[in-house]
């Protein structure tokens, strides 16, 4: 009995040792074959980095600003009589755009003006009669000081008409309004919104360590969000001559062309200046870089192998960047197709297709 167990016992164990040693075979066997598989070559396009001078910049946010802008308002109270403008309207300097009722200034003007013309006579002949020798000269005095009593009375009604004949201060763009005729209007209420929108300026913070290197003059690249692909271009005109207790920034003010009167008064962006001083980088199409938490790096194409390599980035103009540490500058950087590539990777080079690279890019027409 003792003997057929142990017999039951080696049989079994022989077994499973022979199934595990074929399984093991087999394993080692797909092990050899999956080391000497090898993945498919990926498609790439590839560029070799560019040397060139790139003027190093600073960039900010920018909000636009009108060159004039006010909120036109009555001085005196009085009715509308009539709105000479139409909303949204351009209009030049001195253009009319609300008169208010003057009936009633008109009838003391024309009583004034009496008056004056009396005072004169009356002035004209005190003169007649100080030359004879027939009155004083207290009369004269008080003949001259009634006759410009007289007139500054009837100029100060010529001052009150003309307070309701409402004009343009500056020209520019009229906004929206909401006064009718035969509306009654309290001193000081609003009337319409005028901004002068050419040219137009971007106000921008300059930090203070970098306020030796702005000066008057230099060339601004301005980008607006409400304008995605589009760059405008200004001239950096005046600095505020204190520095922010806040922020430790100066104000920088840039005057922008506006032509067309496409830019709007609070529009949000970004100026970039251009500095005088230049830098040598080696240039690529940002296509090229991968952005990863860990560093930014491309991949370069070796004897039909991708390799990794960690890389400086710099400013980014367009379509291009700047690459300041990392590439030695012949090498074969993967511009397309870099983001299903991993390190060691078989590479197939084919440039038929490649990324645009410009670094002032427009928006294509169609």
């Amino acid at each position: 009995m003792k003997k057929n167990i142990v017999f039951t016992v080696v049989a079994a164990l022989a077994v499973f040792g022979a199934l595990f040693g074929y399984k093991f075979l087999q394993m080692r066997q797909a092990g050899r074959a999956r080391a000497q598989m090898q993945p498919p070559a990926a498609t790439v396009a590839v560029a070799v980095p560019r040397a060139e001078n790139w003027h190093r910049s600073l960039v900010a946010v920018t909000t636009l600003q009108s060159r004039e802008g006010v909120t036109v308002r009555t001085e005196v109270d009085g009715l509308v009589m009539r709105v000479a403008f139409t909303s949204g309207a351009a209009v030049k300097q001195g253009d009319p755009l609300v008169d208010l009722d003057t009936s009633r200034e008109e009838a003391q003007l024309k009583g004034l003006l009496a008056a004056a013309q009396l005072a004169e006579l009356s002035l004209n002949r005190a003169r007649d009669l100080r030359a004879n020798g027939t009155n004083s000269a207290a009369d004269l005095d008080v003949a001259e000081a009634t006759y410009a009593q007289a007139v500054a009375a009837a100029d100060l009604v010529r001052v009150a008409i003309a307070k309701k004949h409402i004009t343009a201060p500056f020209a520019g763009r009229l906004g929206i309004t909401e006064i009718s005729p035969g509306q009654y209007l309290r001193a000081g209420d609003p009337l319409v919104q005028l901004e002068a929108l050419d040219p137009i300026y971007a106000d921008f913070g300059v930090p203070q360590q970098d306020l030796p290197k702005v000066k008057a003059g230099l060339a601004v690249q301005v980008t607006i969000d409400a304008f995605p692909g589009r760059t405008f271009a200004a001239t950096i005109e005046a600095f505020n001559p204190r520095v922010s207790d806040a922020t430790r920034n100066v104000r920088v003010r840039a005057l922008l062309p506006n032509r067309d009167e496409l830019l709007q008064p609070g529009m949000f962006g970004h100026a970039e200046v251009q500095l005088a001083e230049s830098q040598p980088v080696l240039v690529l199409p940002a296509t090229a870089i991968v952005y990863n938490p860990y560093g930014n790096s491309v991949f370069v194409v070796e004897n039909g192998v991708a390799r990794q390599k960690f890389v400086q980035t710099g400013a980014l103009r367009g379509d291009l960047i700047a690459i300041l540490g990392g590439l030695e500058g012949n090498e074969q950087v993967v511009i397309a197709g870099a983001l299903k590539l991993r390190n060691n990777m078989p590479a197939k080079i084919d440039n038929s297709v490649v990324p645009d690279a410009n670094a002032a890019p427009a928006p294509k027409e169609g």
